[in-house]
C-alpha cells in the first residue's frame, strides 16, 4: 500500500515566526497542546467537577504536596483475563492526547465530559512544561538547547491552573497520565531525534520534576494536589514529532516503562515488543478520496488537507471534517471487521481549521460507542489499560494474532483460529520479546 504522511515543520505549526513548510515522510507530528498560530491565550473553564472527586480517599502528600497518594485509581476496568480457546479478541480503541494542556479553548473538559458520557478511558500525554510557570523557565535545561528554551512556549499562570484542574479530574475519572516530555524540539541539532539515552533520562527526570514540584515552582499553596504518585503513574509516553524512539527505549526500559507510543507509520496489526517495551504506534489508515493512507493523528490529516496552514479558508471545513471523520471510522471498521488489531488515535487540544478535527474525533468516539452499545466487545481504554490486557495473554496467542495481516480475516474464523492455541494458566508476558 502507498502511504503519505505529509507533515509541517514545528515552526510552521506553532507560529513561532517562520512560514510553514511541508515535508513528506513517516514521522508524523506528535506535538503538545499549543495555541494556534496567531491565537491569543484566554482564561478558560477548568472543567466541571467530576463525580469521582466526591469519593476520593484522603490524600497523603508526596514531596512538597504537588502530588499525593489517594489509593487505587477509581473507575478502572475489571482485571483482564487470558483469551479462551476460540474466543474472538476484543476490539481495543485508544484515544490519546499530546500535550494535554487547557489553554482556554475548553477542549480538555469537553473530551473529559464525552469520555464520561460513554464510559471511555483515554491517555493524556502531559507536557511537563505545561506545569512550569514561564517566570521559572530557566529551571528547564533541555539537551542540546539553551536553558529555558521551548518550541511550544509556556502557558500563562491561569492556563497552568486550568491544566492542573483537568489533569486532576482526568485521573480521578480513570484516565492515564503519560508524558509528552517538555520542550518539543523537532528540528536542527537540538532535535530530540539526536538525543542520547542519557539525554532522554535528563528530559524525563525534568518532566517528572515539573509535575511533582509544581507547588514549589509556582508558589501556589491554595490548589489541591494531583491525586497520584507520578513515579508510579508514568509508564509510557509519546515523543515530539515521533522522533528519537531508538535512543529513548533503553532509558524507558531502565525506568520500568511498559510501553512507548512513538513509532511512526505503524500498520494495523497486533503489536509486539521492542527492546522489552510494548511498541504501540500511530497507524496508517484509509484516507477517503486518495489512494494513499494517512497516519491516525489529527495533525497528519490536517497536513494532507491544508498542507501549510492551520487556518485555511473556511469553505473547506465541512468537506475536510467529513473526510477526517470517515478516515478514522474506516480505520476502526477495518480492524473491527477483520484482524481486530487495536486502533490508536492521536490528538491535540487544538482548534486547527475551525476545530474540525475535534469535531471529527467526537463524531468517531460517538460512532464507536454506538457500536459498543450493540453488545459487541469493544473497549475504549487507555494505553496502560491495553498494556494490562497484553501482559496477561499467552505469548503464543499474541504471536498468532500477529500473523493476521491488515484487513485480513483469520483463517477459518476466530473460533477455529485460536481454538488449538493453549491459553490456560497464562503467564504474564512482561519480559517476552
Amino acid at each position: 500500500m502507498r502511504t503519505s504522511n505529509r507533515t509541517l515543520t514545528r515552526r510552521g505549526m506553532l507560529g513561532l515566526g517562520a512560514g510553514a513548510a511541508a515535508a513528506v515522510g513517516l514521522a508524523g507530528c506528535g506535538t503538545g497542546s499549543h495555541s494556534a498560530p496567531g491565537g491569543s491565550h484566554q482564561a478558560g473553564d477548568a472543567g466541571k467537577p467530576s463525580p469521582s472527586g466526591s469519593s476520593e480517599a484522603p490524600a497523603k502528600p508526596i514531596g512538597d504536596g504537588s502530588t499525593s497518594y489517594t489509593g487505587k485509581q477509581p473507575h478502572q476496568p475489571v482485571a483482564p483475563v487470558p483469551l479462551e480457546p476460540g474466543q474472538t479478541p476484543p476490539q481495543f480503541v485508544v484515544f490519546s492526547w499530546d500535550g494535554a494542556g487547557e489553554v482556554g479553548n475548553g477542549l480538555f473538559p469537553r473530551f473529559l465530559d464525552l469520555a464520561q458520557e460513554h464510559g471511555a478511558h483515554m491517555t493524556f500525554f502531559l507536557s511537563g512544561l505545561y506545569l512550569l510557570p514561564e517566570s521559572k523557565k530557566r529551571l528547564y535545561d533541555p539537551p542540546n538547547n539553551p536553558r529555558g528554551a521551548s518550541d511550544i512556549g509556556y502557558l500563562t499562570d491561569e492556563h497552568i491552573k486550568a491544566t492542573l484542574a483537568n489533569v486532576r479530574r482526568a485521573w480521578l475519572d480513570g484516565h492515564e497520565i503519560g508524558t509528552h516530555f517538555n520542550g518539543h524540539f523537532c528540528g536542527g541539532g537540538g532535535s530530540v531525534g539526536n538525543w542520547t539515552p542519557a539525554q532522554w533520562r535528563s528530559e524525563i527526570d525534568q518532566a517528572k520534576s515539573f509535575v511533582k514540584e509544581w507547588r514549589t515552582n509556582s508558589g501556589w499553596t491554595d490548589l489541591p494536589s494531583l491525586p497520584f504518585d507520578y513515579d508510579k503513574e508514568l509508564v509510557g509516553g509519546r515523543t515530539p514529532c515521533l522522533l528519537g524512539q531508538d535512543n529513548l527505549l533503553p532509558t524507558a526500559r531502565e525506568l520500568g516503562w511498559r510501553y512507548d507510543a512513538s513509532s511512526p507509520g505503524g500498520r494495523q496489526v497486533w503489536p509486539a515488543k521492542k527492546d522489552g517495551i510494548w511498541d504501540l504506534p500511530l497507524q496508517q489508515i484509509p484516507f477517503p478520496g486518495h489512494s494513499f493512507e494517512v497516519l491516525s493523528m489529527d495533525y497528519n490529516i490536517l497536513a494532507n488537507q491544508s498542507v501549510n496552514s492551520t487556518n485555511a479558508p473556511a469553505h473547506n471545513y465541512p468537506g475536510w471534517r467529513e473526510q477526517a471523520t470517515k478516515a478514522y471510522i474506516s480505520g476502526f471498521k477495518r480492524a473491527y471487521e477483520t484482524n481486530r488489531a487495536p486502533f490508536f488515535i492521536g490528538n491535540h487540544f487544538e482548534e486547527w481549521n475551525g476545530g474540525i478535527y475535534m469535531d471529527a474525533v467526537e463524531n468517531v468516539l460517538r460512532h464507536i460507542a454506538r457500536e459498543k452499545e450493540k453488545g459487541e466487545d469493544i473497549r475504549l481504554v487507555s494505553f496502560r489499560q491495553f498494556t494490562d490486557w497484553l501482559d496477561v495473554q499467552k505469548p503464543e496467542v499474541l504471536a498468532k494474532l500477529r500473523t493476521v495481516e491488515v484487513g485480513q480475516q483469520p483463517a477459518g474464523g476466530w473460533n477455529a483460529f485460536l481454538k488449538d492455541t493453549p491459553t490456560q494458566s497464562a503467564t504474564p508476558t512482561g519480559n517476552a520479546a
